[in-house]
């Protein structure tokens, strides 16, 4: 008889989240990160005025009106958040994001920090790793904002981890994008500086990329207040 190993999905690890592989993997969390890639790019940056989101709605049909497609969600006025994989996942964490930042201002009177924003989110995350019944988020997150330390930039992924960055891109092209980003960001872009620094990044290596498809928000440090980039402007920064 043949001593070949049989795959894991032949074994039937990846049936179950709460059932681990013998190398110690959780099959259908692997997958939840493989939909994250897939996804359309979005990009973060952090400034020394602010922080920038800049992402690629990937419009499925010419048919899709694309203001209608709403990819990066305000969670408060100084806090943004944006996703690549399922975008109905990204849209629910967003919506409890946005309770817990309410609830936040009406107990304490005072706008809530972004790491308990993504402390909240990753909770969540985690929570669908470990429980049957449930399937991980197909999603990946970066949440960008000004608190009282400062713009902060974070990226989540579908086991629930979270790492803090001065510049991330996830989704479509994320690692040839990152490369970019590792040798073109510097502590004294401005806001400008990081959305010519991503919409650049992501022309390079999204194809076909049109005014239609971009979305780009900022957060400046002097007002903290959500700001979204209109057509005209978007399409100055595509044309350079």
């Amino acid at each position: 008889m043949s001593s070949t190993p049989m795959p894991h999905q032949m074994m039937g690890y990846d049936r179950a989240i709460t059932m681990f592989s013998p190398d110690g993997r959780l099959l259908q969390v692997e997958y939840a990160k493989t939909t994250v890639k897939k996804g359309s790019a979005a990009i973060g940056i952090e400034c020394k005025d602010g922080v920038v989101l800049v992402t690629d709605k990937r419009l499925i049909s010419t048919l899709v009106v694309p203001d209608a497609v709403e990819k990066i969600f305000k969670v408060d006025d100084h806090i943004a958040t944006t996703g690549s994989g399922i975008l109905s996942d990204a849209r629910v964490l967003a919506e409890m994001s946005q309770l817990k930042a309410q609830q936040h201002r009406v107990t304490y009177d005072t706008p809530i920090d972004i790491l308990s924003i993504v402390k909240g989110i990753c909770d969540l995350l985690q929570i669908t790793t470990q429980s049957g019944g449930y399937r991980p988020f197909g999603v990946g997150m970066i949440v960008a904002g000004i608190d009282q330390d400062g713009a902060k930039l974070f990226e989540t992924d579908p086991t629930g981890i979270f790492f803090q960055y001065k510049a991330i891109a996830i989704g479509e092209g994320d690692e040839e994008i990152n490369k970019i980003l590792e040798k073109e960001w510097n502590e004294n872009l401005t806001i400008e500086d990081g959305i010519k620094l991503a919409i650049s990044a992501m022309k390079r290596v999204v194809k076909d990329l049109a005014v239609e498809r971009v979305d780009c928000v900022y957060i400046n440090k002097k007002d903290k207040k959500f700001a979204k980039l209109d057509k005209k402007e978007l399409q100055k920064y595509l044309k350079k």
